[in-house]
């Protein structure tokens, strides 16, 4: 086999594979907007009737983890007082995705 021809497999298998996912933002409009909202206010109507957070709020931002984020993301969300499912768990998405969407939802802070 001649020297390119090695190279080339070389950089073929070297060369990482990227596995077709949704951006972030695509993600957030198809599993969260509808009731947090395309401006992460929580100000849809579903938003509203299961009372969502503000993610704009500085004071909200800062009461939640990262993790408690993708816990809720991943796991779905329950009241604390009363244990009824609030949020229901996103399904499909790769552990990237997920602390892409975090990341997406952090950027909302101050707007």
């Amino acid at each position: 086999m001649n020297k390119a021809c090695v190279l080339g497999l070389g950089l073929l298998f070297a060369t990482p594979v990227v596995v077709n996912s949704a951006d972030a933002g695509a993600n957030y409009r198809q599993h969260c907007a509808k009731c947090h909202g395309e401006d992460g206010r929580g100000k849809t109507k579903a938003g509203q009737r299961l009372g969502a957070r503000d993610y704009t709020d500085p004071k909200v931002q800062a009461s939640v983890s990262d993790e408690a984020i993708a816990k809720s993301i991943t796991q779905g969300y329950k009241d604390k007082k009363t244990g009824r499912q609030i949020m229901k768990p996103t399904q499909g998405l790769t552990d990237a995705e997920v602390k892409e969407l975090v990341a997406y939802m952090r950027k909302f802070k101050g707007r």
